[in-house]
């Protein structure tokens, strides 16, 4: 099976103007099944230049993909060298919010809300893997298996994190919107995910290294300049900028909501 619901418009824009891009393969990803096909098609939009898959896993192809977890996703992985790492984002997020709750989407090894905790607030997190989730849930931290677009919570965020899953979104306009919707009002959005506008990217490309390609989990290369445009047409007004450490080519922004 191809395993795709193909998109046949633009996720941002809505525009059904679509050129290729580029193919990736991913037949060697760890999350591979041989049910689904090795090659992903990548589009521009003529429109507003965003590039993404043709279309997004089927329910019975993500819980193929689900099936399988990275080390590094799971709850603790590596937790005392990745608090080094969290810390330096928390930091950056700390001259906007230095209290209330946290909520970090697709914690993976959680190591965010452990060091959160440490400063001082109180995490809540959602995964969409279940065994994440009990593991975190034993841990005393409040934990849901459950789509952003979907949460409801009875308080209001200080912050939600999205560190390396907007790109996992089919449709990530309505998950920033959810996120808008959790903050309080003085709330701040804190993003990572790889920037295709990097000269980085483009040296990987040259080289044809690019691993993002054919990373089998994600359905959006980013641009920093339409995820720019997209925090604002969301409700959110981007005030820093700056490089992430956890994966290749990516960065990192701090957004605070509009009211």
């Amino acid at each position: 099976m191809n395993g795709r619901i193909l998109f046949g418009n633009c996720p941002l824009c809505g525009c059904p103007s679509l050129i290729d891009a580029a193919k990736g393969d991913c037949s060697k990803h760890p999350l591979y099944h041989p049910s689904i096909s090795a090659v992903i098609r990548w589009k521009q939009c003529t429109n507003c230049a965003h590039v993404f898959t043709d279309g997004y896993f089927t329910d019975e192809a993500c819980k193929l993909i689900f099936s399988k977890t990275h080390e590094n996703q799971r709850v603790g992985n590596d937790v005392e060298q990745q608090r080094y790492v969290s810390s330096r984002m928390i930091e950056k997020v700390l001259p906007y919010a230095a209290q209330g709750h946290w909520l970090d989407v697709g914690f993976g090894n959680g190591s965010l809300l452990f060091t959160a905790q440490e400063y001082g607030f109180q995490p809540v997190g959602i995964d969409l893997r279940i065994e994440n989730v009990n593991e975190m849930s034993a841990l005393g931290i409040p934990s849901y298996c459950e789509y952003l677009s979907k949460l409801t919570l009875d308080f209001k965020c200080s912050v939600v994190s999205m560190a390396d899953v907007l790109e996992h979104m089919p449709y990530p306009k309505e998950n920033l919107r959810a996120a808008h919707d959790l903050l309080a009002d003085d709330g701040v959005l804190f993003i990572s995910l790889p920037n295709m506008e990097s000269i980085v990217w483009q040296a990987l490309n040259q080289h044809n290294a690019n691993p993002y390609w054919g990373e089998i989990e994600h359905y959006h290369n980013f641009s920093r300049s339409r995820l720019f445009k997209l925090l604002r047409e969301t409700g959110f007004e981007p005030v820093k900028y700056g490089i992430s450490e956890r994966y290749r080519v990516c960065m990192e922004i701090i957004a605070k909501k509009n009211i």
